[in-house]
């Protein structure tokens, strides 16, 4: 089982894919935005992080910077966003364009962690 972080200002789509991945059994905290996922990106392990691009107090551009400069900065990253373009050449490992199928939700999380999917 993976933890997975995701970070998303959308209460609905946070509840939508904390529901999918959970289903699939992986462990999921959420952040509703930029900061909170920061916060808790330092203070936890996570195997997996999924970010929103367009986010209140850290957009996730940032939020990827962060990762990507910390001690952990070999977290797989999956970004989501309306504006898929804008994450192009960000350092995110996939990037999903909203909406998308819960299907390649599922399927990018298990190449990006495969070990740790049943």
């Amino acid at each position: 089982m993976s933890t997975i972080l995701v970070i998303d200002d959308e209460k609905m789509v946070l509840e939508i894919i904390e529901t999918a991945l959970t289903t699939f059994g992986h462990y999921v905290e959420l952040a509703e935005d930029g900061e909170e996922g920061i916060r808790k990106f330092d203070e936890g392990l996570y195997d997996l992080v999924i970010t929103d691009l367009i986010m209140p107090n850290a957009d996730g551009k940032e939020v990827v910077d962060h990762i990507r400069n910390s001690k952990k900065r070999k977290t797989p990253i999956i970004g989501i966003s309306g504006t898929p373009w804008m994450m192009e050449g960000s350092g995110v490992d996939s990037i999903l364009s909203k909406p998308f199928p819960i299907k390649a939700l599922l399927d990018t999380v298990r190449t990006l962690v495969p070990a740790t999917v049943n």
